[in-house]
């Protein structure tokens, strides 16, 4: 087919590029993907893709190419945005201001499919036409009814439907059966309207990686007779990210650069507190004793932190000179109302207490906002910028509580959407400092400006990979100053969760930016009889993945260890087995994966996971076992083995994260340099003789071996899944 000659200077593109201002990447990117849904066919099931990341500018950028496409013959927009009224009001809010002058000088006609009039003239339907159409079923039908009912014309029209946050795309369902009966019949439905159209294009627009098109069109694991063959997108496009950006990365990697302000922002609670804010009980909280009570430590930290972090923003911005500007914070563990009222009025309780506390107890409300202060002293110094004195901020959190520019806002009802976005369809900042308290709306990647805060409990194993990113609404352009007061409160396990989850993300990511998602991600599982196969990735369940690339570290985390007198036995037992294969050498030696078998199922069986994390040793065999077996190296079914002892390292950090490094990655005979040197073509195991230290070091006083997987440096990203969503 000859590719068509695009109309870069049209009316629509020229108007919304000088509004804009797009970048020279971003242009790119939005004529890219026209030509591309002028030159090739797309459907539902070959859909042109459009992957950012999350709040990286996605919107702005389908709007620039929904301008460009109606300058070169599309007639008709639709965008489909998630099922609920907050979004689709958000999406229709930011098209009439971004198509405003067109709109104003009748050249396009804009409406909500369900507010779509039923007597359009025959002028207003030769405008172009934008619908905003949530996917649900009342929605779809009106826009069914509309298209080839009453206004047939249309349908000879050429049509661009836009899939925007695309969770048909998404991977890992763990769905019920009810949810995947409507997903279907969604899809069927958004599939009848293209079908009848004339000429239409498809679009998806998503923050993740549709990971079905990152198979090879053919896989076969060796040993299996089972091949899986993808579905593929028709073409992709990145959206490209900016300097100022913050996603995932910045959350889970930078923050283990001491020397960045990231390393300050996670700040982890406690399970048992989840459990005090799920619903009221006196027996383990009253609530009257909110600013006191050791029940609810890291939320009252919370909420004082939010207001010392807004109220030195607002001062920084004071010095400069600059507008001062209104700040956010969420509380978000919980989808059920009963759970939002009771932990409204904690918050509310804790609010009010402060507040008296100004003239009742100020020496208690200087110590709590003293704590706060030094919080961001530290992350100040690290950014070296202006850090207001502390009598500053103090008299100013005293102003903010007593003149009440505080406000809470609980946000769990689609009834009340209008009253909480503004007119650009964000949640509506109404005064200094904003406290959201959710709810289904936090779900669904509603725009929250200037978060400084977000105190997060939902459970990421029970949700679907794009969800859960989604969740973290700290994503987007960020200024550093920001950053410098943002705060994360969440549990351990949630963290290891969520940075599981960026790890996973990541990778696929990476193999677009690279182009290696043209030779595949392979995604594999065990079957029944324990052979590794390949699957579909949408079968995945993404809480138990395991993401392999080259030269990665596999080790357990958040582990607890037996009593001494239950494991010294076993544990001794590992210590012969070690010294038969290795001679207590220092050196690398190979190890057959039998043996390295044996010992990892002994290593695991010295873990308490009533008292700590439980690592998945099936995956971590599985991992060791596929990586030293599909090689070509002359030493497949062995991985290299080095063994250090005497070793005293903590369980968690100071930080308050769990140790996740007990492997010395500096030094000549560091195990970790030795480690990615041998680990060419099969895996590195290195294992580590702890001594479990009492007191400080959090261990039971029992020995212990901690085992280490370093991946080889010539493998490919590979997804591995313990589990199913079958």
């Amino acid at each position: 087919m000859e590719t068509k000659i695009l109309n870069t200077t049209g009316y629509f593109y020229s108007g919304l590029s000088r509004k804009n201002q797009y970048d020279e990447q971003t242009k790119k990117c939005i004529e890219r993907t026209v030509i591309n849904l002028l030159d090739k066919d797309t459907s539902l099931n070959r859909p042109g893709m459009l992957l950012g990341k999350i709040q990286s500018g996605k919107t702005r950028t389908f709007i620039g190419i929904t301008a460009l496409s109606f300058d070169n013959g599309y007639d008709v927009a639709i965008v489909l945005t998630k099922g609920t009224r907050a979004l689709a009001q958000q999406t229709y809010e930011r098209l009439k201001s971004e198509f405003k002058e067109f709109y104003q000088n009748d050249e396009i006609q804009i409406h909500d499919i369900m507010n779509l009039p039923d007597n359009l003239s025959q002028w207003e339907l030769d405008q172009k036409l934008l619908l905003v159409v949530k996917k649900e079923t009342n929605n779809l039908k009106r826009l069914i009814d509309a298209l080839f009912e009453k206004y047939p014309t249309l349908v000879e029209k050429k049509v661009l439907i836009i899939d925007d946050e695309a969770d048909f795309a998404s991977i890992g369902f763990t769905k019920t059966k009810q949810e995947i009966l409507e997903i279907n019949k969604i899809a069927g439905q958004i599939d009848e309207i293209r079908k009848n159209l004339s000429d239409s294009d498809f679009l998806q627009v998503t923050a993740t990686p549709y990971s079905l098109y990152l198979q090879p069109e053919n896989i076969k694991i060796d040993g299996s007779s089972k091949t899986f063959t993808p579905i593929k997108p028709a073409f992709t496009e990145l959206v490209p990210v900016h300097k100022g950006y913050i996603g995932g990365d910045y959350y889970f990697e930078e923050s283990e650069d001491k020397d960045s302000v990231a390393t300050y922002i996670y700040q982890p609670i406690l399970e048992d507190e989840l459990v005090v804010l799920k619903k009221s009980d006196r027996r383990k909280f009253k609530i009257e004793e909110a600013l006191t009570s050791k029940k609810i430590v890291s939320l009252r930290s919370a909420i004082v932190n939010f207001i010392v972090g807004g109220v030195i923003r607002r001062l920084q911005e004071q010095n400069k000179g600059e507008r001062l500007k209104k700040y956010s914070f969420i509380v978000h563990t919980e989808q059920g109302k009963a759970a939002h009222e009771w932990q409204e009025n904690i918050v509310n309780e804790i609010k009010e207490l402060l507040r008296a506390s100004v003239d009742t107890d100020p020496v208690l409300l200087s110590d709590l906002v003293l704590e706060a202060y030094k919080n961001f002293e530290e992350s100040m110094c690290v950014l070296d910028c202006y850090m207001p004195l502390f009598e500053d901020v103090k008299y100013e959190v005293r102003t903010a509580l007593q003149k009440d520019y505080l406000m809470i806002t609980k946000v769990n009802s689609e009834k009340d959407v209008s009253q909480l976005l503004d007119e650009t369809g964000q949640l509506k900042l109404r005064t200094p400092l904003n406290i959201f308290i959710g709810g289904q709306i936090l779900d669904r990647g509603i725009t929250i400006g200037n978060l400084i805060g977000f105190y997060y409990g939902r459970n990421p194993n029970k949700f679907q990979q794009d969800t859960v990113l989604q969740h973290s609404r700290m994503f987007g352009y960020r200024p550093i100053e920001d950053l410098a007061v943002t705060r994360f409160y969440t549990t351990l396990r949630i963290y290891e969760a969520m940075k599981k989850m960026q790890e996973f993300d990541s990778a696929l990511r990476e193999a677009f930016e690279k182009g290696s998602h043209n030779n595949g991600v392979v995604f594999i599982q065990k079957d029944a009889q324990n052979q590794i196969i390949p699957c579909s990735p949408n079968k995945l369940l993404l809480s138990k993945t395991t993401t392999l690339k080259p030269l990665k570290r596999l080790l357990p985390i958040g582990f607890q260890t037996g009593y001494k007198t239950y494991i010294s036995s076993v544990v001794a037992q590992i210590d012969q087995l070690i010294a038969e294969e290795s001679g207590d050498s220092e050196e690398p030696f190979l190890l057959n994966l039998e043996k390295a078998t044996e010992i990892i199922n002994l290593i695991k069986s010295t873990h308490d996971d009533s008292a700590g994390e439980s690592w998945d040793v099936a995956s971590f065999i599985s991992s060791m076992e596929y990586l030293s077996i599909n090689t070509d190296s002359v030493n497949e079914g062995h991985v290299w083995c080095i063994v250090r002892k005497d070793r005293n390292i903590g369980r968690i950090r100071l930080d308050g994260k769990y140790e996740d490094s007990p492997d010395t990655p500096k030094g000549e005979k560091s195990e970790l340099r030795i480690a990615k040197i041998v680990a060419k073509d099969i895996s590195s195991l290195i294992l580590l003789r702890q001594n479990g230290e009492e007191g400080e070091y959090k261990w039971r006083g029992a020995a212990f071996w901690w085992p280490v997987l370093v991946t080889p440096a010539n493998s490919k990203t590979v997804i591995f899944s313990s589990k199913s969503s079958d």
